[in-house]
């Protein structure tokens, strides 16, 4: 069976994968800053703020568990979001130039 060839140059100039492009490295950016300043604040508010993270929450848990566990959460409640962005925005632009190259 022949392998289907494709005009690469032709694709990355056409109008619908430069939108998907746009908006991919748009989310993907917005959230990676997040994610990062996110993960970043436990060990520097450990460093800096020690007194806020040995506030007690629940009898032995203090904040700092809390914050460090709450990192978990929100990475999979990114994952999530992730996915269903990617569902219904960037897997409609991606069938759109398929259709449209084949």
């Amino acid at each position: 069976m022949a392998e289907k060839q494709y005009d690469w140059a032709k694709i990355a100039k056409d109008p619908r994968f430069i939108e998907l492009h746009h908006k991919k490295t748009a989310f993907l950016f917005g959230w990676w800053i997040f994610s990062t300043v996110y993960y970043f604040l436990l060990p520097i508010g450990a460093a800096y703020a020690p007194g806020l993270f040995k506030i007690k929450v629940i009898g032995v848990i203090n904040f700092g568990y809390v914050f460090a566990l709450s990192q978990f959460f929100v990475s999979w409640g990114l994952a999530l979001y992730y996915a269903k962005v990617a569902n219904n925005d960037f897997d409609r632009l991606t069938r759109e130039l398929i259709s449209e190259i084949q």
